[in-house]
């Protein structure tokens, strides 16, 4: 469980989020909480937690995630001096090519996905493997709030209040065996509701694949979301299930997951498969290790324009190096990209 003192990644509530976002309750919340571990907050939630985010767009939530909403730890996790990027922008600027490859075409193709029924396939190197339907898969977690910087490769980011749960949770109730090294996440492949899968865009050998070693999995901070803004996902953000690791580049956040695999050995990931000399497989942020074509130390955060770029330096591990530097002690950064 994340036991986190005040760090360059924590902040006091009231840092976070721009006081139009949050309703006069968040005083009373309380900066000593942020930042602490989940198991030691006070629930304080209620029906109208998701209220806080005054301007965002109601969704039609699952039945399994307005059941568990009320009990969410609210703001288990947030980031220093930095605002929330407003939903509008972290829902309309998305990289989701199963729906099209333009920055707009998830939103604007997104609505034919279908999330219920959905299920999810547990397999490989596990105790209890098994196909689960979403609602049965999520019963034995609790969701917290966690609000964590999202940096994409290509140089912009945002930060962003996600809901969901630490994967080490969904390992513990699966029971990976010792053969288990790696864990393996698969995106839905339907290209009757994907048009992005049936396009004339061939370079991506579907369905998304990506990947973490089990202790990066195992690291407090990487979870799988079911939400965001104090609501569930919209589709272009990853319905009904993502993952989110933070200190890693966008494209290894996998969205709509099907199947997780524990494996014995490395998988070959979507982008690794297409320019593995571009997209390596741990895709740590890291400022120091330029992309082939364009600079990593510096990232335009949105929302940005032509004439207020809102561009900052980029942070290594994108600002959680307390959290996982260890993770890579060992590991030469610039070979293992």
């Amino acid at each position: 469980m994340l036991i986190k003192l005040p760090k360059a990644s924590d902040c006091h509530e009231s840092d976070v989020t721009p006081e139009s976002l949050y309703f006069s309750r968040r005083s009373l919340l309380g900066g000593a909480l942020v930042g602490i571990a989940a198991s030691s907050l006070p629930r304080w939630a209620s029906a109208d937690d998701a209220a806080r985010y005054a301007d965002v767009e109601a969704g039609r939530a699952p039945n399994w995630f307005a059941e568990k909403l009320p009990g969410t730890r609210w703001q288990v996790v947030t980031v220093k001096d930095e605002a929330i990027t407003p939903f509008k922008d972290a829902t309309h600027y998305n990289n989701f090519y199963e729906f099209g490859t333009d920055k707009g075409d998830p939103a604007a193709n997104a609505g034919s996905l279908k999330t219920e029924p959905w299920s999810v396939v547990i397999d490989g190197e596990v105790a209890k493997p098994g196909r689960y339907a979403l609602e049965d898969f999520m019963k034995p977690y609790e969701l917290e709030e966690r609000t964590y910087r999202l940096r994409c490769v290509e140089a912009w980011s945002m930060v962003i209040p996600w809901i969901g749960f630490p994967i080490s949770a969904l390992l513990k109730q699966v029971e990976p065996t010792s053969k288990a090294k790696y864990i393996r996440f698969e995106t839905l492949q339907d290209p009757k509701s994907m048009p992005g899968q049936r396009s004339s865009f061939g370079l991506i050998d579907w369905p998304y694949v990506e990947g973490l070693r089990l202790d990066e999995a195992m690291n407090p901070l990487a979870i799988l979301a079911v939400g965001m803004y104090g609501r569930e996902l919209p589709n272009q953000n990853g319905a009904p299930l993502r993952l989110v690791v933070p200190w890693k580049y966008g494209f290894k956040s996998v969205k709509s997951i099907v199947r997780i695999s524990l494996v014995s050995e490395q998988p070959k990931t979507t982008w690794q498969s297409i320019a593995a000399e571009e997209y390596g497989f741990y895709a740590n942020v890291n400022p120091t290790v330029d992309h082939p074509r364009w600079t990593q130390a510096r990232e335009r955060r949105l929302p940005s324009g032509l004439f207020s770029p809102n561009v900052r330096e980029t942070q290594m591990f994108n600002g959680y190096s307390d959290e996982v530097a260890s993770l890579y002690s060992n590991l030469d950064l610039r070979k293992n990209y």
